[in-house]
């Protein structure tokens, strides 16, 4: 059983930042592709950004470019999320998602179904 454990969500102003941490515990194999994914209320769950197993590649949507950072701690099981400049766009539940290392590519890495793990999500509001 794999459990993920988010943190770091909360409410900040326009422009302002967070750190998003995820814990990933029970996981056995090799180290899987991680994801963070968010959903606002009325819409679909889109991808944010993913990693990949060593840490040496990201891949981000183009609404968070250049403002968010995904990064990997492999010693101790956490993926982060730095966000920078949040938008009220932004607002939403975020999940962190584990998956295998086939998604972990140019064209699937924001396919929700390959990934089989999530958490339960930490909400981040962005307030003008």
């Amino acid at each position: 059983q794999v459990d993920l454990a988010e943190s770091g969500g909360g409410s900040v102003q326009v422009g302002g930042s967070l750190r998003l941490s995820c814990v990933a515990s029970g996981y056995t194999s090799t180290n899987p592709c991680m994801g963070w994914f968010r959903q606002a209320p009325g819409k679909m769950r889109e991808g944010v950004a993913t990693i990949d197993t060593s840490g040496s590649t990201a891949w981000y949507a183009d609404s968070v470019k250049g403002r968010f950072t995904i990064s990997r701690d492999n010693a101790k099981n956490t993926v982060y999320l730095q966000m920078n400049s949040l938008k009220p766009e932004d607002n939403a539940m975020y999940y962190c998602a584990a998956g295998g290392t086939y998604y972990c590519r140019d064209g699937y890495w924001d396919i929700i179904s390959g990934y089989n793990y999530w958490g339960q999500g930490t909400q981040v509001t962005v307030s003008s």
